[in-house]
């Protein structure tokens, strides 16, 4: 993929969330691993550092593995071999270097599937950017939140904390009904941040 370049005034890290801004904030991905296509999103894309129609069509695994920072790579290769051997739910956090330079933090929920001898077959499933999240926390020390945390935000870092404990409870039904809530939170987020910009532009 080229350079990501900023727009004209803005930083990579600006012009990289303007374009996080314009997407839904949660990411969709599709791998198939008898022709190794990952198929994904504009919002995975940017988030891995893969072209966007490149990332439509399909690119190998590979290239979204190698954005993943190399401290987690063999963690996260390993429990997707699990999540496919032993047919449960993958559900991991990791760093990732994306378009705009910047180590992100992105929550990964899906499934992978593997044949009977244990080869890997493919998996899908959606992707958060927890980056924002993981400050916060890094910040917990604090007693009070940010002024600018909204209700629309604070319940999105619920739902995704949510989902760790239902998780935990391997409960088909919950866990359905947890990525349910949280894409439709993910998504009213997305469009509360792009309204907001636009009233601070006027």
């Amino acid at each position: 993929m080229a350079a990501f370049k900023p727009l004209d005034g803005q930083t990579a890290s600006e012009t990289f969330q303007t374009a996080l801004d314009a997407l839904d904030v949660v990411g969709r991905w599709e791998w198939d691993a008898g022709v190794d296509r990952v198929r994904a999103d504009a919002f995975v894309a940017l988030v891995y550092n893969v072209d966007p129609a490149e990332a439509e069509e399909g690119v190998p695994l590979g290239r979204y593995m190698s954005s993943i920072h190399a401290d987690d790579r063999e963690r996260i290769d390993d429990l997707i071999r699990r999540s496919a051997r032993e047919g449960t739910p993958y559900l991991a956090e990791h760093r990732v270097t994306s378009a705009d330079g910047r180590t992100r933090w992105v929550l990964v929920r899906g499934r992978f599937t593997g044949d009977h001898v244990g080869r890997l077959q493919g998996g899908s499933g959606i992707l958060l950017d927890i980056t924002r999240m993981r400050m916060f926390e890094d910040m917990a020390d604090e007693a009070v939140p940010r002024a600018e945390t909204s209700p629309l935000e604070l319940a999105a870092d619920h739902a995704i904390a949510a989902m760790y404990a239902i998780s935990e409870l391997r409960d088909a039904e919950l866990k359905v009904q947890a990525e349910a809530l949280l894409m439709t939170l993910g998504r009213r987020l997305a469009v509360q941040e792009v309204q907001d910009r636009h009233r601070q532009m006027n």
